[in-house]
C-alpha cells in the first residue's frame, strides 16, 4: 500500500522582500525569475521528487499547496512542467484541494486561467491589507485596486474557491480601521480569510525602523481587533476554524487542517519542510533555507537528509496537544491518553478547571478546546498543559 501526504512545493522567488517577512525567499526585482535561475531551481525540484519517489513510492495525496516566495511568479510554462511531473511520480486524487498563493501584482489574468485549466482550484491571495498607505508601509508591491482587479480575474477564471491572507495591528492602525478592511474584504466574497497579527521579526526592516515601531498598536488594542474582527466573521458567515483562520461552512483549507491534525506532508523546494512515516517510524526534515545550498543537497542524491529526526511518541504527543488546541475542534483527549499514556483530565485536573473557570478553555467529556479569549493567549495555555514540566497559574 502506498504512503499517503499532503504534497507541498515552496516557490521561492518574489520580487522584492516584504519590510515584515522572516520566511525564506529569493528576491528577483520586478522581470521575476531570472531564466537560468528558474530552470536550475525546476531541475532540482524534479530531483527531488525522483529522489523521493524511490523512497516513498507512488505517495497518494489529497491536497497540494504551492507557497511561496510568490508562485504565482512561476509562470505559465513552470507551473504546468512542476504539475505535470508531482503527476508522473505521485497519484494526486482527482479531486484533490490544489492551492497555489499568490501575489495581487502577479496574479495575471491569462496566468489564473492556466493555473486553473492545469487543476488548481484554490487560490490564496496575499492581499494584506485594503488601505494603500498600510501596504505602502509594509513595502508590498501593490495596492488596493490590484488586489480589487486580481480578485475578479481569479472569479472570472473559474476559481470557486478563493482565499485572502490580511495582517492586522500594523503601524498607525486602529481598531476601526481594521474592522474597516475586514467589511471590505467580505464584501468581496472570499470562501476563506486568513488573518493574522503583525510579529515584529528580528533583522527585519519593519524592526529597525523606529518610527513604525513606536506607531504600533497596544496589546489591549490588538486583542480588541481580533476579537471584534472574530466577532464581525463570524456574523457574516465565517467559521472561526483555527486561531487565524476563518470560512465559509466546507470551505476550510484541507491541507492546512492536514497539518495541524499532525498527518504526512512530503514537501520539496528550498526551506520546505517534510513529515513522513517509513516502516512505522516517523521522520522530520527540513531544506536548507538557501537555494544554493538546497540544490547541492537534491543534485547529490541526499534530498530528505537536512535535519532529519525521527519523531518520539512523546515529541508527537506534544505536538497533537499544540496543533490540536490552535483549531476550533480542540483536542481529543482520549486518543492523546491513549498515544501519551498521560490523560489530561487527570494529570491537569487543578489547570484545566482554572482554565475553565476564566473562560480560557472549554472542557468537554472528550474534547478540550480554546475559546475565542483562550486563543489570545493559546501559547501560555499550551506551555503550561505540555510544554513545561510544571504547570503555569494562569491567575
Amino acid at each position: 500500500m502506498s504512503a499517503r501526504a499532503s504534497l507541498y512545493v515552496h516557490a521561492p522567488f518574489c520580487r522584492a522582500k516584504c519590510r515584515y517577512c522572516a520566511f525564506f525567499s529569493a528576491p528577483t526585482g520586478a522581470a521575476g525569475p531570472e531564466p537560468r535561475a528558474l530552470s536550475r531551481y525546476l531541475t532540482s525540484l524534479e530531483a527531488e521528487m525522483d529522489r523521493q519517489a524511490q523512497i516513498f513510492g507512488r505517495v497518494s495525496a489529497s491536497t497540494l499547496f504551492f507557497g511561496g516566495g510568490t508562485p504565482s511568479l512561476l509562470g505559465i510554462d513552470a507551473l504546468a512542467r512542476i504539475m505535470s511531473a508531482l503527476r508522473q511520480r505521485f497519484d494526486l486524487a482527482p479531486d484533490a484541494e490544489a492551492t497555489l498563493e499568490a501575489n495581487p501584482d502577479s496574479a495575471a489574468p491569462e496566468f489564473l486561467r492556466a493555473a486553473r485549466s492545469l487543476g488548481v482550484n484554490r487560490l490564496s491571495l496575499g492581499v494584506q491589507s485594503l488601505d494603500d498607505a498600510a501596504l505602502g508601509a509594509l513595502g508590498r508591491a501593490h495596492d488596493s485596486a490590484q488586489a480589487r482587479a486580481a480578485f475578479a480575474s481569479a472569479r472570472d477564471a473559474g476559481f470557486e474557491n478563493i482565499g485572502l491572507d490580511l495582517i492586522f495591528g500594523l503601524p498607525g492602525q486602529g481598531v476601526e480601521g481594521w474592522l474597516d478592511t475586514l467589511r471590505q474584504a467580505i464584501a468581496l466574497g472570499p470562501e476563506h480569510l486568513s488573518c493574522y497579527g503583525l510579529t515584529v521579526e528580528p533583522g527585519t526592516p519593519l524592526a529597525a525602523d523606529v518610527a513604525a515601531l513606536a506607531a504600533l498598536p497596544d496589546e489591549d488594542a490588538q486583542a480588541e481587533m481580533f476579537l471584534r474582527g472574530s466577532k464581525l466573521l463570524e456574523a457574516a458567515g465565517y467559521e472561526h476554524y483555527e486561531i487565524s483562520n476563518f470560512a465559509r461552512p466546507g470551505r476550510r483549507c484541507g491541507h492546512n487542517m492536514a497539518c495541524w491534525r499532525g498527518e504526512d506532508v512530503l514537501g520539496f523546494g528550498p526551506s520546505a519542510a517534510s513529515t513522513m512515516t517509513s516502516s512505522g517510524t516517523p521522520a522530520r526534515w527540513a531544506n536548507p533555507a538557501s537555494l544554493e545550498d538546497w540544490e547541492t543537497l537534491v543534485l547529490s542524491g541526499l534530498a530528505g537528509q537536512s535535519g532529519r529526526e525521527e519523531l518520539t511518541v512523546e515529541i508527537r504527543a506534544q505536538e497533537a496537544l499544540m496543533l490540536g488546541l490552535r483549531t476550533a475542534d480542540g483536542l481529543h483527549l482520549p486518543a492523546h491518553a491513549a498515544a501519551t499514556g498521560l490523560d489530561l483530565r487527570l494529570s491537569h485536573a487543578g489547570l484545566l478547571a482554572q482554565l475553565e473557570r476564566v473562560g480560557l478553555v472549554l472542557l468537554e467529556p472528550e474534547r478540550l478546546c480554546l475559546t475565542r479569549t483562550g486563543m489570545l493567549v493559546s501559547n501560555s495555555v499550551i506551555r503550561a498543559l505540555g510544554f513545561e514540566s510544571k504547570s503555569e497559574n494562569l491567575s
